[in-house]
């Protein structure tokens, strides 16, 4: 497996190719993956932050070619860069906005054009299915390549790591159904925003819904015979393997499991205690 570096470019199929943020972080896994579709008209899939030395080589890669720029969601390293090169080159902006700002989201991201789910966009070199993918966060986009059987999954689904929910706008209950509606399409393999690509779709789609509904059991296990808890109080038992230092991130993801179970009836909460229904 070749190492991410970030500004090298490197052809993944005879239409694609990916360059990477300097954005390495945590979060970010190494980097923030932009995707460059086509050579005579480019289209450009989550043009990352508004770094300026990504956006040199975005632009120094796409020459005066670039057309259009995608984006999966509108988290702070996916879009920001976009408003920066529209402005620049004059490329329509494609993703979908959200109806409100959560705190987490890029206030600079205006789009000249939202998706339906399956909407197809096509040019002369490749075709893309747009497929809407809540839960994550609920503006959520995942790029279907169709001759290449590539889906560019954004943050859906990541490489070496499982993504954080964040309420309000991130779904654990659509989360899940979004991965599982991926298993319809004929996906040979996933290009995540942070990572590698991956080659066996199914197999990892299937893992991911495996380990969240494990950990639903975790949130359920640890609310039996007890008192209500607070977040704190569980994150605890159900992230008990973690390293504390990421409580505060698993919480977001604990409480998206809890809200889940709750619009299913079998949980409640009273003054941010939470129980079984």
């Amino acid at each position: 497996m070749i190492e991410i570096t970030p500004g090298k470019v490197v052809q993944l199929t005879p239409r694609v190719r990916r360059l990477t943020a300097p954005n390495a972080g945590i979060m970010t896994g190494p980097g923030t993956n932009t995707y460059l579709l086509g050579s005579e008209q480019i289209a450009v899939v989550d043009p990352g932050p508004a770094d300026p030395s990504h956006i040199d080589a975005i632009l120094e890669s796409c020459g005066d070619k670039l057309r259009w720029i995608l984006v999966t969601h509108t988290h702070p390293d996916h879009s920001p860069a976009a408003a920066v090169l529209a402005k620049m080159t004059g490329a329509k902006v494609m993703g979908n906005a959200l109806a409100f700002n959560d705190g987490f989201q890029d206030e600079s991201f205006s789009a000249d054009k939202s998706f339906s789910h399956n909407e197809r966009f096509i040019t002369d070199e490749f075709s893309i299915q747009a497929l809407y993918t809540p839960g994550h966060v609920d503006n959520h986009l995942c790029f279907f390549i169709e001759e290449d059987g590539l889906l560019l999954t954004g943050d859906h689904i990541m490489q070496g790591s499982t993504v954080v929910i964040v309420p309000p706008h991130g779904d654990m209950k659509a989360y899940i159904e979004s991965l599982t509606l991926l298993l319809d399409y004929p996906i040979a393999a996933l290009g995540p925003a942070h990572g590698h690509i991956i080659e066996q779709p199914e197999q990892e789609i299937n893992r991911l819904i495996k380990h969240r509904l494990s950990r639903e059991e975790k949130v359920i296990a640890a609310m039996l015979n007890k008192q209500p808890q607070t977040l704190d109080e569980l994150v605890h038992i159900v992230y008990r393997e973690i390293d504390e230092k990421l409580y505060k991130l698993a919480k977001y993801s604990l409480l998206a499991h809890l809200l889940k179970l709750k619009k299913e009836q079998r949980a409640c909460v009273e003054s941010e205690r939470w129980r079984l229904a």
